[in-house]
């Protein structure tokens, strides 16, 4: 990038993309908006977006475009920040890739192990890694409900290649005024880390239509959730991933995933859910929109799978989520025994896992 202030695009504006991109403009930035909603859009460039916080709201002006509008853009952007679901990583990076500077940056703010899938369409040597913890939801067009404010959200980036190397202050200075950002030593496994995170807690409280603190108290619940994480973070270090600390605590056991994986969904408790919560599948679903699953719990299923083994509480958490995306089972706080139901005891997976 030249020494000029970056432009950047933020590429999938809902809760996080929007939040963190509106966040960036009252920085001062050069950034603009591009949303695959329609609603969204006309929204955002009618009223702004507004953003509520605990204690707080704010209403910003930002130049908002939809996904049949980047054929018209000209000008290449330094930095695209993807805040795509998972699953559609792959055609919004070819969307934006010609739009990618030489010397630009493209980094997913995503769930889900979309790291090399960026790389493989926009070069390892214009992609960065990413974690990333903040609580956010949109339920309607233009306004963002952020749980955790700047100060409460964390983002942790690091290199995936040694061309970029060194180029990851350029990010956390950028991603600095969203939330707390510093460098990731060992990116891969960091978000190897965050999909432990996410097994335990995403689909599992989705399942059950209740915000995640409130299911987590449910008779049985925590403990199905902390075996859905260990089983994530087993397979992790058995595929060669690390144990390294993410959400900014620094004090873990490399050795022990299973402490790791009970440790991680307590901060979440704790830092940066709020009671009324909803994870993002529970958004997805309550929306009519398909879900990550196959992106966290599915992941876990498929890699033990691989690795000659069993994965029975992401797999068991897998197929109850296909089973409400098909239309046989409706998330409903009456699921808390058929999902209670398997387990370690019972492997039975579906056969697309």
């Amino acid at each position: 990038m030249t020494g000029q202030a970056p432009r950047i695009a933020v590429v999938g504006t809902g809760a996080n993309g929007a939040g963190i991109g509106v966040d960036l403009v009252r920085a001062g930035h050069d950034v603009t908006f591009v949303e695959q909603w329609p609603e969204n859009v006309l929204a955002m460039r009618d009223r702004g977006v507004v953003v509520r916080m605990p204690g707080a709201e704010t209403r910003t002006a930002v130049r908002a475009y939809h996904l049949c509008e980047v054929a018209t853009f000209r000008q290449p952007f330094d930095v695209v920040f993807l805040a795509v679901k998972a699953y559609d990583t792959r055609w919004a990076c070819q969307l934006i890739e010609p739009l990618v500077a030489p010397d630009g940056l493209v980094v997913g703010l995503q769930n889900g192990l979309t790291h090399d899938t960026i790389a493989d369409v926009v070069g390892a040597h214009r992609t960065l890694g990413a974690v990333i913890e903040v609580s956010a939801g949109m339920f309607e067009p233009g306004v963002v409900e952020r749980h955790t404010p700047p100060a409460g959200s964390w983002f942790g980036v690091g290199c995936l290649d040694a061309s970029t190397a060194g180029r990851e202050g350029e990010i956390i200075e950028l991603l600095s005024h969203a939330g707390h950002a510093e460098r990731s030593g060992d990116i891969r496994s960091a978000k190897w880390m965050k999909l432990v995170a996410n097994c335990a807690e995403v689909v599992t409280s989705a399942i059950l239509d209740l915000p995640l603190i409130e299911a987590a108290k449910l008779p049985g619940m925590h403990d199905f959730m902390v075996e859905t994480g260990k089983e994530a973070a087993r397979v992790a270090v058995a595929r060669g991933s690390a144990i390294v600390p993410i959400f900014g605590y620094p004090d873990v056991d490399p050795g022990d995933p299973d402490a790791f994986a009970e440790r991680l969904l307590a901060t979440i408790y704790e830092k940066f859910a709020l009671p009324h919560t909803l994870t993002a599948v529970l958004q997805d679903w309550r929306k009519g929109r398909r879900s990550e699953v196959d992106d966290m719990n599915g992941v876990i299923a498929r890699e033990q799978r691989r690795l000659g083994g069993t994965a029975p509480y992401n797999a068991w958490v897998t197929e109850l989520a296909h089973r409400i995306e098909r239309g046989e089972l409706r998330h409903h706080p009456d699921n808390l025994p058929l999902l209670l139901s398997r387990g370690a005891a019972n492997p039975t997976t579906e056969s697309e896992l």
